[in-house]
Formats: C-alpha cells, sequence, structure tokens
C-alpha cells in the first residue's frame, strides 16, 4: 500500500516541529544588573479549529501486517480487510483497548508507533488514519472527519508527551535539555487541543525535572524559567515548580526574570485564585483554614496547594530587596488594583491578606512552635510566672479589659521591681513588675460603695513589656508585609473586606504582645476608626460576644495600647456617630471601660464627656456612688459642666413630658419632620399618649430619641415615612412595652427587623412593602409569642 502524509485541508497544524532554541547563552553574572538578560523570546500560538483532548472513545480498528507472501498480499486487499469495533483507551504510555481481544488483544505501547499519518490515497476507506509500526499498519476509522481529526491530533500529543518524558527523566547534557524543554513548550502552545492538560503536562515533566536536579546553575536556572514563562501566562505553576521559583526569588531577588517573568504569574494567581475563609476561634488560637470550593472551575487554591502562596510571598519580598524596596511594592499592589477606583478582581485582596498573614504567622513561628515554655497575654498583663510555675498550654485570652481586673496582683513592697526573664531560641520576654502598693477592688455585698475608677486607672497596673526579639530576616518581613497591610487599607474600596477579614484578630499571641507589631499595625486600626462607613468601623469589635476585639485591644489597659487614649476616644467617637449610640454599647463601656472613659473626660476628651452623660441619661450606671463620681468628673472641665447642664435641662424636660396628663391619641399632619416633633413634644405633657401615628410624614430614624420619651406608648404608626433600622434598634432597647407596630413600606431590612426580637410585648407587626426576608420572618415568629398580626404582603416572606 502507498501511505502518504496529508494536510487534509481542515488543518495547517496537523505535524508538530521541533523548533530551534530561540536564546542564546545568558550572559549575566551573579549580581548581574537588571536588565542584563532578554526575557522573553517569540512564540507562536495556534489559530484555528480546536479539539478536546481524547481520553478514551469508540473507533474502528484493523491490522495490516506488511505482506510476505502471495496469499498475504491478497488477505491484506481491501475487499478482504476486516475491521473489529474496539473502545480504545489513549494511557500515558499505551493504545489499549476496553476488550482486550482480536487486533487489539495486546496493549501497543507508544514508543512502537513510528508514525502517525491521515490516509489519502484514492478509494481509501473515510475518516481513517494508520499507525505505522515496525510489522505493519493499523488503520483506525472514526464516524466523521472531526473525530479523525480530534483522534489524530489526541495520539500526535500522547506520543510526543511520552517521548519528552522519556526524553527528559534522564537529563545528561544541559543544552540538549534546555532545547527539548523549548520545543515541549512550542509543541504545547501551538496544539490545537484545547484541555488542561495540555499546558500543564509540560509543567508537571518540568518540574520532575527540576525536582531530581539539583546541581543547577543560575545560568540553567533562568535558562528554564524564560523557556517555561509562555505556559505560565494563563496556568498555575505546579507545586515542584513552585519550590524551583521560591528558590530563585531567594537567592537572584534582583535578576531581571523575577520581574518579566514571575510578576504576570503572581497576578494570574492573585486574580484568579479561589478561596473562602473559614474562621475558628478559640482559646488558644485563631485559625484561618483556605479552602478549595472552585473544584468546577478547574481553579487552585492556597489550601490545595499552599506553595502558591509561598511562591507569591517571596516575590514579593523580592520586589522589596530592589533599591526602591517598599515603592515597587507599593506600585505593584496599585497595579493589582488598578486605576478605577474599584479594584475589578474581588479575589485580590483575600489573596494577598492570605499572603500577609501567613507571612506574618511565620516570623513568630519558632516561639509559636515553643509556646509551652512562654507566657501567655493574662501573664503578661499580670506579671510573668516564673517556668516551673507555669502550666503548659495556657488558653489564649488576649486581656479581660474590666477595671476591677486591673490591679487584682496583690504583691509585698519587698518585690518590687522584679525582673523575670523567659528566654525561648530566639524570644526574650522580660516583664518589669511595678508593683506598688495596690488594693483589690471588689464590690462590698449589701453595700452600694464602689472603688474610685479614676483612682484606680491612675494607679499604674503592672507594668508589663513583652521584647520579642526576631532574627534581622524576620525583622524585614514582618515590616514587609505589615507594610502591605497599611497600603490594602488605604484604599476606600478595600477597607470594607479587609476590616472583616481582620476582625477576628487572625494574628499569633506573640504577635499580638510584640510592641513593634501592634505599633505597626495601629496604622490600619486607625484608618478603620476614621472610615465613616458602618461595615468598616463596626469591625473593630469583637466578632462574637465573649471574645476581645481590636476595639479592647488598643484601648486604654489593652496590651497594643502605645497612647494615652487617643485611638481609643478616635474609635468610640466613630462608633457613637452611626447606630451604636445604644444601651447595649454603653452598658459594655460602663462594665469594661468606665475608668478610661472618665479619665479621658476629665482631660477634656468631648467624647467622652458626651459618653459619660448618655450614661446618665439612659440609667445605665445603677451605683449612687459611681453616679457621683461622673458627675463630679464632668464637673472638672468646662466642656463637661456645659454638658451636664444641658442634660439637666433635659432631664427637667422630660419629667415635664412624661407627667401624667395630655391627650392619649396624637396624629402628626403630613409631611412633618422630625423637628415638627420634638417641638410638638416640648410644649407640653405627654405621660398619657398610648397612640401615635407619623404615617406620611417625612420623620426619620432620628425622631427615635423623641419617640423612647414616652413612658405609656403602645401603639406606634410608622407608615410611609423614612423610618429605617438605627431608629428601629433605639426602639427595640427602650419601648419593651409597645404592642403594635405598623412599618408598611419603610426602608427597614432585616439588620433593624431582627431587633425586634427583643420587644416581647409586640401582638401586631406590620411588615408589608419592606425587605423582609422569609429567614427573619420565621425568626421574629418564633422569638415573639404574643404576636398575633403580621402583614408581610409584598415581601418576600409573602
Amino acid at each position: 500500500m502507498d501511505f502518504t502524509n496529508s494536510s487534509c485541508g481542515e488543518s495547517d497544524h496537523r505535524q508538530i516541529e521541533e523548533n530551534k532554541p530561540l536564546l542564546g547563552e545568558m550572559s549575566a553574572p551573579e549580581g548581574g544588573k537588571m536588565g542584563a538578560v532578554p526575557c522573553r523570546r517569540a512564540v507562536v500560538h495556534f489559530n484555528g479549529m480546536r479539539y478536546k483532548l481524547l481520553q478514551e472513545g469508540d473507533i474502528q480498528v484493523c491490522v495490516i501486517r506488511h505482506p510476505r507472501t502471495f496469499l498475504s498480499k491478497i488477505l491484506t486487499s481491501k475487499f478482504l480487510r476486516r475491521w473489529e469495533p474496539h473502545h480504545l483507551t489513549l494511557a500515558d504510555n499505551s493504545l489499549t483497548s476496553a476488550t482486550p481481544t482480536g487486533y487489539m488483544e495486546d496493549s501497543m505501547p507508544y514508543s512502537a508507533i513510528e508514525d502517525v499519518q491521515l490516509l489519502s490515497w484514492e478509494n481509501a476507506p473515510k475518516y481513517c488514519l494508520q499507525l505505522t509500526f515496525p510489522g505493519g499498519t493499523v488503520l483506525l476509522q472514526a464516524a466523521n472527519s472531526y473525530l479523525r481529526d480530534q483522534w489524530f491530533h489526541s495520539l500526535q500529543w500522547k506520543k510526543k508527551i511520552y517521548k519528552y518524558k522519556k526524553v527528559l527523566s534522564n537529563p545528561n547534557r544541559w543544552e540538549v535539555v534546555l532545547k527539548e524543554i523549548r520545543s515541549l513548550v512550542d509543541m504545547a502552545l501551538t496544539s490545537p487541543l484545547q484541555d488542561d492538560s495540555i499546558h500543564q503536562a509540560p509543567l508537571e515533566i518540568v518540574s520532575k525535572l527540576l525536582s531530581e536536579s539539583i546541581n543547577l546553575t543560575t545560568q540553567e536556572h533562568e535558562s528554564i524559567i524564560v523557556a517555561i514563562a509562555p505556559l505560565l501566562e494563563n496556568n498555575h505553576p505546579p507545586p515542584d515548580l513552585c519550590e524551583f521559583f521560591c528558590k530563585h526569588c531567594r537567592e537572584r531577588p534582583r535578576s531581571m526574570v523575577v520581574i518579566e517573568v514571575f510578576t504576570p504569574v503572581v497576578q494570574r494567581i492573585l486574580k484568579h485564585n479561589m478561596m473562602y475563609w473559614i474562621c475558628f476561634t478559640g482559646l488558644d488560637t485563631s485559625l484561618y483554614l483556605l479552602v478549595e470550593v472552585g473544584k468546577h472551575l478547574h481553579l487552585q487554591d492556597f489550601g490545595k496547594c499552599p506553595r502558591l502562596r509561598l511562591f507569591t510571598q517571596e516575590y514579593i519580598l523580592a520586589l522589596n530587596e530592589l533599591n526602591a524596596g517598599m515603592e515597587v511594592v507599593k506600585k505593584f499592589i496599585h497595579s493589582m488594583h488598578g486605576p478605577t477606583a474599584n479594584c475589578p478582581h474581588p479575589r485580590v485582596l483575600p489573596n494577598l491578606v492570605a499572603v500577609c498573614l501567613a507571612a506574618i504567622y511565620s516570623c513568630y513561628e519558632e516561639f509559636i512552635n515553643s509556646r509551652d515554655n512562654s507566657p501567655s497575654l493574662k501573664e503578661i498583663r499580670n506579671g510573668c510566672q516564673q517556668q516551673c510555675d507555669r502550666k503548659p498550654n495556657i488558653p489564649l485570652r488576649l486581656l479581660h479589659t474590666n477595671p476591677d481586673l486591673v490591679s487584682q496582683e496583690v504583691t509585698s513592697a519587698d518585690s518590687r521591681h522584679k525582673t523575670v526573664i523567659v528566654t525561648s531560641n530566639e524570644v526574650h520576654v522580660e516583664v518589669e513588675r511595678n508593683n506598688t502598693v495596690n488594693q483589690k477592688l471588689k464590690a462590698n455585698t449589701g453595700n452600694d460603695s464602689e472603688p474610685n475608677l479614676i483612682d484606680c486607672l491612675l494607679i499604674s497596673p503592672a507594668c508589663s513589656t513583652m521584647s520579642i526579639e526576631l532574627s534581622p530576616q524576620a525583622e524585614r518581613v514582618l515590616e514587609c508585609y505589615v507594610e502591605i497591610l497599611k497600603i490594602l487599607s488605604d484604599y476606600d474600596d478595600w477597607r470594607p473586606a479587609l476590616a472583616s477579614l481582620l476582625q477576628p484578630i487572625p494574628f499569633p499571641k506573640e504577635a499580638l504582645a510584640h510592641e513593634t507589631f501592634t505599633k505597626e499595625l495601629k496604622y490600619v486600626i486607625q484608618r478603620f476608626a476614621e472610615d465613616p462607613r458602618q461595615e468598616v468601623h463596626s469591625c473593630l469589635l469583637s466578632v462574637r460576644a465573649g471574645k476581645d476585639g481590636w476595639f479592647q485591644l488598643y484601648s486604654p489597659g489593652g496590651v497594643a495600647c502605645d497612647d494615652d487614649g487617643e485611638l481609643f476616644a478616635s474609635m468610640v467617637h466613630i462608633l457613637m456617630g452611626s447606630c451604636y449610640k445604644t444601651k447595649k454599647f454603653l452598658l459594655s463601656l460602663a462594665e469594661n471601660k468606665l475608668g478610661p472613659c472618665m479619665l479621658l473626660a476629665l482631660r477634656g476628651n468631648q467624647t467622652m464627656v458626651e459618653i459619660l452623660c448618655l450614661m446618665l441619661e439612659y440609667n445605665i450606671i445603677e451605683n449612687n456612688d459611681t453616679q457621683l463620681q461622673i458627675i463630679s468628673t464632668l464637673e472638672s472641665t468646662d466642656v463637661g459642666k456645659r454638658m451636664y447642664e444641658q442634660l439637666c435641662d433635659r432631664q427637667r424636660e422630660l419629667k415635664e413630658l412624661q407627667r401624667k396628663g395630655g391627650p392619649t391619641r396624637l396624629t402628626l399632619p403630613s409631611k412633618s419632620t422630625d423637628a415638627d416633633l420634638a417641638r410638638l413634644l416640648s410644649s407640653g405633657s405627654f405621660g398619657n399618649l398610648e397612640n401615635l401615628s407619623l404615617a406620611f410624614t417625612n420623620v426619620t430614624s432620628a425622631c427615635a430619641e423623641q419617640l423612647i420619651k414616652l413612658p405609656s406608648l403602645k401603639q406606634l404608626n410608622l407608615w410611609s415615612t423614612q423610618f429605617g433600622d438605627a431608629g428601629l434598634r433605639v426602639l427595640s432597647e427602650h419601648l419593651t412595652t409597645l404592642q403594635v407596630l405598623n412599618l408598611c413600606e419603610t426602608p427597614v431590612t432585616d439588620a433593624g427587623l431582627l431587633a425586634l426580637s427583643s420587644m416581647k410585648s409586640l401582638c401586631s407587626l406590620n411588615m408589608n412593602s419592606t425587605k423582609l426576608s422569609a429567614d427573619t420572618y420565621e425568626d421574629l415568629k418564633a422569638k415573639l409569642p404574643n404576636l398575633k398580626e403580621v402583614d408581610v404582603r409584598y415581601t418576600e416572606a409573602w
């Protein structure tokens, strides 16, 4: 038979040719200047019809042996050929059949296939291709031309990949190896096959080659990286290749390869890496796991391939080693964000934060591994114990911020100024005990007297410091990645997500007790405290009850506080300016931070003066002696005296307002405002007012401050007003006896409606045409036992 090659007019790339080496020898010295070595080479990509890589399929098979006799010639003629149907599998090293009988009783190794061609002679079988082997020919007949071409390209690919694996498994001369790698890359780029494995298989071959070859020169390093660079444009590097890249970043941070080749790879990792966060916050640590959620999208993540994160981490450190240092890193982060106000890539920020957290954790890793020999934060605060007295596995407790606990250690005068040093491999913990004679601050049972909280604050607690001496390399890493967190916090669109990711305090306790770390991170917390958006500054508070947050950590007495309460006052100011002017927030301040609040008010801080006035106005403080202390504090400054006088005036007006008398029902005219309501309620007594209708007025959540002054209010109509979630939260804390509430056509959402669960007296609730969800509705029904009439029409719960 006459077998010839054919293009068949359907694809211009049926045969793959090996390209000659495109790069000359690397000539840059070990410490050569950037730009000395070309890092890109021209590569022609395939443009034409694409095919899916076949792994298996049904096809007709005919085997023709080379004729040696006249009879064999007759038997191999086209009229006497026998075709067998087979389900063939294209394995890694051979072509096998699911039914090993007849022609395919034995598998056909790719090494035995001499050539793969398309049949083109006259009267040849349709849609057929031939595999040439030493003893004859195998004919494969497909159902149509597309399947024939798909089989052709798939067999070509499998055969060549098998050859490259074999050739590169035993490298002898590196110039030959480099040429083969370039040819392998070009074959993958010019292949008409469209499959993830087309680009991944060459990367895995090179990765295995590098993992087994440890004696490579720097020149060979860079040559291999440049050779495989085109494949990395749209593919993640395998784990072993990431390790190779990490090594190059560490050894040659100023290499041009880092800038030109690694930059697009890291950008792709940060933009397309799929991950989501699961937070496990316990007493010992805050553990963040990066879990794969994108398998169906063929995406890799830091949980599945942690070396991707390590490579990104080493790349950023390499940028930091350049002459411009952090300026280069800053430009890189800006390139990831983009020039617009909003970053178009939602995965960039969480991936960058994950890299920063892992890098910061690594700085303290050695100390963390020897944690049994290190003090807990509670010990650091109260004075470090001797190692023999310390219990192992002390649970993490950031800080008890109750002022009563500030001076709970009672020491003798002869133990003053003692220093205890606990030594770990790289960490020296020095705790200075300044044991000023303190009294235990306990409220006497049956006695209303409480200790003077200002005196408690002014008496210095145990002056505790933790000096962590990191290695110079760890110091550079810490400085770099804390600076990146600062840069991230400067982007307005990233700040909400960044605050949410950092809200659970995902840092080891050693970092939180390290003065250098907390001092540098203070800038990020300050940015959160200055942001007027509630979703940002609300993340200063703890993620759940019973856990400390940044608010507690940077408040006076907290392990991270290094000022006299300026940041604490800033945080309180922004929280009070939003919807946190509530009893719950004030109660937590009174229980945990009353001493710092009084001290700052004594120094004239207006926000703290307002806090103390609100505590008195809302009856947060029940103890008479503490109330007198607060009043004395207010009267000690001009601003406090003025605001206290205003409070007294409001209290007199409130008494007049709540005095029995006045109407029991009241309806405001349409288009009335918050100011109109306040003016009306200040005109007389409304102690008997039980039914108030503000329907179709222009009142907002701000009028809630006036509504909570009505002691007998039972029914409230807010139909078609601008009353929102913030107002509902205030009402739910003060009007607990409200029975009827109409919120029809108001802008309230689930966030505010959930607060109504504390109003146990509600028996009628109208949420018609609001943003009520079905889940919130079910929650309200479960928590409001007296609720009988509910209107949820035109909502999700309808």
